[in-house]
């Protein structure tokens, strides 16, 4: 009867999983869990007022699509953001989905991963596209917690921020959405400015190159890097620049692009006609954009700007003239006695001077050029005194009637053209820029299914599927009505054995089970203490009982560390918050903790040494640059260095401080924190807090590892004045630094660890020195970044030889 009443449900229960197995888009938002595909058009989602449009878009004649945002009511559908520049996707099969661990993931018709947003949240509710054309992912508190705005393509909108930390790369030519290799960026002057990075030759050509930065109307005085434009059509920069559009008012949907000329433009809808206009560019001349038309080429007016080879010169590729221009002869047939100079007025080459001379005559300028083999072609300037350029390579070339100057080529006698040594320009019809073209990305095989082919795979899957689903309620029928245990020991002994390894919610009775009622502590600290213990799966744990006063702290950690994992640092299983308990359980880390390798009987050898140096600035870099969230470590001491069996440092306790976004002012700390004799002179002062605070206290661990003592009794007797830690330090640098200067050869080793014995690479203690003594430096801006100090001990990693 029971069996009856099972079969009798059958139906239902398959309608019922078919029903709720399959994604529920709506226009607006993706929900967790769900997903849509290429192949349905119906599939997208909208903005609250239907301004923009986020989707899977087509590119030429292909089966290639991308997926990203667009203006709804343009006419050419135009697109403000892709997820993936330079790798599209197969119309058949491929699709977005967001997936339960909180990840956005776009994947291919064979189902590898295209492309993914850096969240693994499960706290991620839906995707949803703001009416600012801002793709986010929320929580269900409505906070976000990813965004498109923080990975521009080549587009910025309104109210977008533009920092130190994006680019703006336009496509490399018509018909394609690979990067080319134009860019928007802030140097590293805090100055916005616009870069030609091309394969042979890198050139700033905006702001004025020719004009120091004051000339130009902006300053590089100025500690934050950002920019954006608001709805008005007001444009402002930390680095002073500010102008206002053509159009300027509410009520107009604007973008600014940097297109494929290289030029920086703001553009305005006109809703009538769904066209764009240009409201204000950066550039008036579009000439002067460096590598618009390639090596040897010229760019000239006719009116529109157009590109031309020189005499004796030709195109590379017909359809691109960004490749520019080859010579018809081989370069060396340019012997002096061989070679005449072919005259092109009002043309001039932008840099890479061989010489430059002012009051000279032209015929000595042509000596000059003639003497020098490196020399392909001098500019003279008719100025009023003469001035003459001698050009060792060719690019950005450009045609003016204003330019006072002239361009002489060095060319082969034989030369076909007029003796007289002018010759006109080859002429072309083709425009600046590259052509359109219809390019195939990936294999061919990729865009070639058989359609028929498809059709009957996805009937086959069906009817398994289908076939499964059957079979699968049987087993779940005949298990629910008749078995009389719980889950079987093998279900939940594979559950464990996946669970195991991810980061979960562990209930205080675990770990109280595993840490035999807090039996074994293994250390104390300001944020609490740490106790050994073993999980039901065997692993070791270190387990951290937070005291009350951190839970705001507590819950930061819970939920960024988490999400970070680095080599190098400290890994965080899970954690637990019951009430007034609150802990965090790491991996253990044998080898306990630097300080008692360094300052006690067991000490390491260098080799140890360098190695934990460099691991332990790999693992601060991380988290200043690379990790999903900007994390300030604010308490990089030894003690928060652990050694594992193999001797590599891992740092712990990171997290526990405030965190800040990256990009954010950095300064928003209520409460000084950090051990007292490796805390930067910023808290002292109530200077902003930035990354160099864990600068400054890791120059003073890799002294303290090459001295092989403290620089500091504080961390020992903890009653010592501000200014007795602060004069030890300054005198130990200072002495170190007039020993340097004195060109001792034996400086070195009078301050390595002498139990070492003489046992140390001597190249590699000077770099350690050096770059501890630039990361003690008081004023903050003087101290190095930490991926540069990765940089510059990972040049002397592999020296070997041990000085005796």
């Amino acid at each position: 009867m029971k069996s009856m009443k099972l079969c009798s449900l059958f139906p239902f229960l398959i309608l019922s999983f078919l029903i709720f197995s399959f994604p529920l888009t709506t226009s607006r938002i993706l929900f967790r869990g769900n997903s849509f595909s290429v192949k349905d058009d119906l599939d997208f989602i909208t903005s609250p007022q239907n301004t923009f449009t986020c989707g899977f878009f087509p590119i030429g004649n292909t089966n290639a699509y991308y997926f990203g945002i667009w203006f709804t009511n343009s006419r050419d559908k135009t697109v403000v953001w892709n997820a993936k520049q330079d790798r599209p996707v197969n119309k058949q099969g491929s699709k977005l989905t967001l997936r339960k661990n909180g990840a956005l993931v776009l994947t291919d018709v064979d189902d590898t991963i295209v492309w993914q947003t850096n969240t693994t949240s499960f706290d991620i509710e839906k995707a949803e596209l703001l009416e600012t054309g801002n793709l986010v992912l929320k929580n269900p508190h409505g906070n976000i917690l990813w965004q498109s705005f923080d990975l521009p393509t080549d587009t910025l909108l309104p109210h977008q921020f533009f920092t130190k930390n994006h680019r703006l790369v336009p496509p490399l030519r018509k018909g394609s959405l690979s990067p080319g290799y134009f860019s928007l960026y802030f140097d590293s002057d805090n100055v916005l400015r616009m870069i030609y990075d091309g394969p042979q030759v890198s050139s700033i050509y905006w702001p004025n190159p020719e004009r120091d930065v004051y000339w130009n109307g902006r300053t590089s005085q100025n500690s934050s890097r950002f920019a954006y434009f608001d709805n008005m059509g007001r444009f402002f920069s930390s680095d002073r620049l500010q102008f206002n559009v053509s159009d300027m008012g509410f009520g107009i949907l604007r973008r600014m692009s940097i297109d494929i000329d290289g030029n920086l433009r703001i553009y305005s809808l006109e809703n009538s006609t769904g066209l764009w206009k240009i409201s204000w560019q950066a550039i008036a001349q579009p000439c002067i954009v460096h590598g618009i038309c390639g090596r040897y080429s010229i760019c000239s007016y006719a009116p529109e700007p157009k590109c031309t080879c020189p005499p004796g010169y030709q195109m590379v590729n017909a359809s691109d003239w960004s490749r520019g221009c080859r010579p018809r002869f081989s370069q060396t047939s340019l012997s002096r006695e061989h070679v005449k100079f072919v005259e092109i007025p009002n043309v001039d080459y932008w840099g890479f001077d061989l010489n430059f001379t002012s009051s000279m005559s032209l015929e000595s300028c042509r000596t000059l050029c003639l003497d020098d083999p490196r020399c392909r072609a001098y500019v003279y300037r008719r100025n009023g005194e003469g001035t003459c350029f001698t050009k060792g390579m060719l690019f950005n070339g450009y045609r003016s009637p204003g330019f006072p100057g002239t361009a002489f080529f060095k060319v082969p006698k034989n030369l076909s053209g007029s003796e007289s040594g002018l010759l006109n320009l080859e002429s072309t019809d083709a425009k600046c820029g590259s052509s359109p073209e219809n390019v195939l990305f990936g294999s061919p095989s990729m865009y070639e299914l058989d359609f028929k082919k498809v059709k009957w795979i996805y009937l086959y899957l069906f009817s398994f599927t289908l076939g499964g689903l059957e079979i699968l309620f049987v087993v779940l029928g005949w298990w629910a009505l008749f078995s009389k245990h719980g889950i079987p020991a093998s279900i939940e002994e594979g559950y464990k054995m996946v669970s195991s390894t991810q980061f979960r919610r562990f209930t205080y009775t675990e770990l109280k089970k595993a840490t035999k009622n807090f039996k074994v502590e293994l250390g104390r600290g300001g944020s609490g203490a740490v106790y050994k213990g073993v999980l039901a799966d065997g692993r070791l744990v270190a387990v951290k009982r937070l005291a009350n006063e951190f839970q705001e702290e507590f819950w930061a950690e819970m939920t960024t560390i988490g999400r970070i994992n680095h080599m190098h640092l400290v890994r965080m299983w899970g954690f637990c918050s019951e009430g007034r308990h609150q802990l965090l359980v790491y991996e253990y880390v044998e080898n306990s903790s630097l300080d008692r390798h360094l300052f006690k009987s067991d000490i390491l050898g260098w080799k140890q040494r360098f190695a934990v140096a460099l691991g332990t600035a790999k693992g601060l870099a991380y988290l200043h640059h690379e990790c999903l969230e900007w994390v300030i470590h604010c308490d990089v001491k030894p003690e928060n260095i652990l050694l594992d069996s193999e001797l590599e440092p891992k740092i712990a306790d990171f997290g526990l401080a405030k965190l800040s976004q990256r990009g954010g002012p950095g300064s928003d700390f209520t409460k000084i924190r950090g051990t007292k004799g490796y805390m930067a002179p910023e808290w002292a002062l109530n200077q902003p807090i930035t990354a160099k605070v864990d600068v400054y206290a890791f120059g003073i661990v890799i002294l303290e590892m090459v001295k092989g003592s403290r620089l500091s009794t504080w961390v020992v007797n903890d009653g010592e004045c501000d200014h007795e830690h602060e004069s030890q330090l300054r005198k130990f640098v200072k002495m170190v630094k007039r020993k340097i200067q004195s060109g001792e050869d034996s400086w070195v080793d009078k301050i390595v660890d002498p139990r070492l014995e003489g046992n140390f690479n001597k190249k590699q203690a000077v770099t350690l020195i050096e770059i501890g003594l630039s990361c003690v430096e008081q004023d903050r801006n003087k101290r190095p970044k930490m991926a540069s100090v990765v940089q510059t001990l990972l040049e002397c990693e592999d020296e070997t030889t041990i000085l005796t």
